[in-house]
Formats: structure tokens, sequence, C-alpha cells
């Protein structure tokens, strides 16, 4: 008897258009925020019970400046995304795509999440309320493509 898993099928979604038709939307599971406008993911209860993740999200529009994102997550080292939040959420390369006509555009707003869901973890906040949300927004904004970037 084997103890290797079955492999299960690739997820795969053919794109509707060319690339450069198409728009994208960015969500990060880095727990980043607006900061001064949203607030920061529930870090103390996450310190007070170590085995919960903050399910929510956070909006961050796609005209933020670097100086107005935060960063509240104790899995990972928030430093370097508070210099230039592009190494987690390619938002300004995506916009020079765009302009020069590689895409054919970029949500107006980006979706962080904390990816952090306890141990063990605990999804089905984001599968029943908060993914079909952000799913929503992005559907409702005409997005074609997603690009997931986890932290």
């Amino acid at each position: 008897m084997s103890d290797r898993q079955p492999e299960l099928p690739i997820p795969w979604t053919v794109l509707p258009r060319p690339l450069a038709e198409c728009k994208f939307g960015l969500v990060t599971s880095g727990g980043l925020y607006h900061r001064g406008v949203e607030p920061p993911f529930d870090l103390e209860r996450e310190r007070q019970e170590p085995t919960w993740g903050d399910p929510s999200y956070r909006v961050l529009p796609a005209d933020i400046r670097q100086a107005e994102v935060g960063a509240s997550h104790l899995h990972m080292n928030t430093r370097d995304v508070l210099e230039d939040l592009d190494i987690l959420l390619p938002i300004h390369r995506f916009q020079e795509l765009a302009a020069g006509g590689r895409i054919g555009g970029l949500a107006s707003r980006a979706y962080s999440f904390m990816g952090y869901q306890g141990y063990p973890a605990d999804t089905s906040a984001w599968q029943k309320d908060y993914g079909p949300r952000v799913a929503g927004e992005l559907e409702a904004e005409g997005v074609d493509c997603v690009l997931l970037t986890p932290a």
C-alpha cells in the first residue's frame, strides 16, 4: 500500500479574452490595511487566542500612497512591505502594465486578508461570508483575472 496521495486535477480557468483586454484585481493575504481609514487586523485577540486568526478583509484603493499602507500580521516580517508595497501587492507594477497596454486595466480597489487563520486553520468565514463579498465586488467592477499574492 502506498502512502502517496492521489493527484488532484489542477484548477484551471481559460481567460475570457487576451491579457491586453483583461481587467485585473489584486488580492493579498499579507494583512495590509489602509492606515487611518480602516483598522488594522485584530492582532490583540490573536495574541490572547493564538489558535484564532482575523478572517475579515480590508480594502486598498489602487491609488494608495506608500505612507498610507499599514501591515498587521504576526506571522511575517512586515518591515519590507512597509517600505515597498509592490513586493507584496504589485499595484504600481500593474498600473504600469495597464498604461503600457499589456493588460486591459486594474480594478480601482485591491483586497487584503490576514492569511493566518488559526491552528488548525478555520477558513469557514472566508468561504461563507468574506470570500463571496470580495468576489462580488470584483465581479461588479468587471474584473476578469485576479492575482493572489500570499504572504
